[in-house]
């Protein structure tokens, strides 16, 4: 009888939010495959677990899951983790979920903390109706993207590093208009901080401080009655703003001079 594939969300900052269940999972599975064995191992010894692991990540994936999947089919029981939160979001596991449900293996969810639902609680922004982009584009393909984004009526969420924020949140609002948006860094951890006002507003608290940390920015949707209008000033930005835009999209990590 084939084993069980277990997803297991780790915490994304305080090893206190490790829920009861993952904990035993993690002591029962037979090898746990992780993005970075060194950073799980930390985790690891401090819940006092000494299950085994092993690497699986975008530069082994394809012949790590064929390994996997032999070893499932015949009756191990694997876990599931990425360095923070919860597997697949922004990160390979992916591919292996969709070879184990191919082989007819079983996938069982151990849910727990994600950076994306963390941050749009505490946003203050709507939370019935979200889409997540993890990170945009970094050159081909962001002005299309951010131009499809522009009319989005959702709360939209977003990954960043820290040296390239401010950029985003100009290109944003060259893009977009008057927003509110969060700015959450490093959620759960010592130095947490969420900067939420309108995207001008943002920028100016922004540029005044060295940013550090792992970002998740949260976004206000189009409203519906401003979609026709950034449908129609979309002309006029590319007319009289162009030159801005292109500078930011192709150079996230500098300042128009």
């Amino acid at each position: 009888m084939p084993g069980t594939l277990y997803i297991v969300s780790t915490p994304i900052g305080n090893l206190e939010d490790i829920t009861y269940r993952a904990v035993r999972i993690l002591k029962e599975v037979e090898t746990i495959a992780a993005e970075d064995t060194r950073h799980t191992r930390k985790l690891l010894s401090h819940l006092q677990i000494n299950t085994p692991l092993t690497s699986y990540h975008d530069f082994n994936k394809e012949e790590k899951t064929a390994v996997l999947i032999e070893r499932l089919l015949a009756g191990a029981s694997f876990a599931l983790v990425s360095d923070a939160g919860t597997p697949t979001v922004s990160d390979p596991g992916y591919y292996l979920i969709t070879q184990a449900i191919a082989a007819g293996i079983a996938v069982n969810p151990i849910p727990g903390p994600s950076a994306v639902t963390a941050a749009l609680a505490v946003s203050g922004l709507p939370t019935d109706r979200f889409a997540f982009e993890g990170f945009l584009p970094r050159k081909k393909g962001r002005t299309k993207k951010l131009e499809a984004l522009s009319s989005e009526e959702r709360t939209i969420i977003l990954y960043e590093s820290p040296h390239r924020i401010v950029s985003l949140l100009k290109a944003l609002q060259l893009r977009m208009g008057e927003r509110r948006v969060a700015v959450c860094r490093e959620m759960t951890k010592v130095y947490e901080e969420v900067v939420r006002g309108s995207l001008s507003e943002v920028i100016e608290r922004l540029e005044k401080k060295t940013v550090k940390g792992e970002i998740t920015l949260v976004l206000e949707g189009c409203r519906p009655e401003k979609k026709h209008k950034v449908i129609a000033d979309s002309e006029t930005v590319s007319r009289k703003g162009s030159k801005h835009l292109r500078f930011l999209l192709s150079n996230p990590q500098d300042e128009m001079p």
